[in-house]
């Protein structure tokens, strides 16, 4: 089968790869579509000291089971399906709180385990057992999903782990700085969540174009406003409930705390580059305000469900979030494209 194998720093190649066989435990899936996100671009510049290669990419899949290894109960084939992609080993302290995004010993597709840059990729039993494969509901008409949009229920299922650390509710202001792809899922899932005031920040270039096409609420051109003074008026003077980071911008997030309300939440969605992950908060705002500052990582394979059900909805422009389908064998240009911000969220179909 043919498949994008990492090999090291700026090599990943399509490669002709033998078929993955379904063991005990196991099941296969042979892939419909399969994203490319940030991690990957990360990976493929930089290298990844995670990653033993020869590697095949890829954790933002959907697919449907071609095979069910001896011993698994509740799947069968033709189902298709999702997961929670950051296996984890359900034993360490973190899994025992049912956090298992925070798992200890942190496993993931693509990285540890072939994922699905390929046609068929193998789940683990480890990630079977441990309930990290999600079925994507089968509906007829309006709410059926198409595969490159139940590939983005692990991006999605990101927003809706951001989300639910923030508590956002009914009625909530938001504001999302950084108009990424997953800046605009984390946008749209707090509206899904209840968010009525919802501001977008960007610096001028491709991403605010990109962003002018979607219905952000506000979205501010941070070179021509000041972000602050924006959020000041839209929220009465207060500030907002919630700012969710989402560049990876260390002005940004030192910013973020004087954006928000007394006892509002920070989130600092997209973390900096190792090296350069040190900053300066104002303490005293902090201090005084009570403001809460989290961080969001992954997610879990409920929050993986709830992302299909937010995808399934009318409402949430996954059509303009996929904005690119290539064939498997493109996948440099889908990297190229994605470094030269020429795209949102770029789908590989084998």
């Amino acid at each position: 089968m043919k498949a994008a194998v990492y090999f090291g720093k700026n090599d990943v190649r399509l490669e002709e790869v033998p078929e993955p066989a379904c063991g005990p435990g196991q099941l296969r899936v042979r892939i419909e579509a399969c994203a490319v996100c940030g991690s990957d671009l990360k990976t493929f510049q930089s290298g990844n000291p995670r990653m033993k290669p020869p590697m095949t990419m890829g954790h933002e899949f959907s697919g449907r089971l071609d095979a069910v290894g001896r011993g698994v109960r509740g799947f069968a084939v033709g189902e298709r399906v999702v997961m929670a992609t950051s296996v984890s080993c359900g034993e360490c302290f973190y899994c025992r709180k049912g956090w298992s995004n925070l798992c200890a010993n942190l496993k993931p597709m693509g990285f540890f385990f072939p994922g699905g840059m390929a046609e068929f990729l193998v789940i683990p039993e480890l990630a079977v057992r441990n309930g990290h494969v999600v079925k994507v509901p089968a509906p007829t008409g309006e709410g059926a999903l198409a595969p490159e949009h139940a590939a983005l229920a692990e991006p999605v299922s990101c927003a809706v782990n951001c989300a639910e650390l923030c508590g956002i509710g009914e009625g909530d202001s938001v504001v999302v700085v950084g108009a990424g792809p997953m800046g605009l899922m984390n946008l749209f899932v707090a509206r899904e969540f209840g968010a009525r005031k919802l501001i977008l920040a960007q610096r001028p270039g491709k991403r605010l174009e990109h962003a002018r096409a979607f219905d952000c609420g506000r979205l501010v051109d941070t070179d021509a406003e000041d972000l602050r003074q924006v959020v000041l008026e839209e929220t009465g003077g207060l500030g907002a409930d919630c700012v969710i980071v989402a560049a990876p911008s260390a002005a940004a997030q030192a910013e973020a705390p004087g954006l928000v309300r007394k006892r509002g939440t920070v989130c600092l969605f997209a973390s900096l580059p190792v090296g350069s992950n040190l900053l300066s908060m104002d303490s005293r705002t902090i201090h005084y305000g009570e403001i809460r500052v989290v961080g969001a990582s992954d997610s879990t394979a409920r929050q993986v469900q709830k992302a299909l059900a937010i995808l399934a909805k009318p409402g949430f422009p996954k059509e303009k979030l996929v904005s690119h389908q290539l064939g498997l064998r493109d996948f440099a240009r889908a990297f190229q494209m994605m470094l030269d911000r020429d795209g949102l969220r770029i789908v590989l179909r084998p």
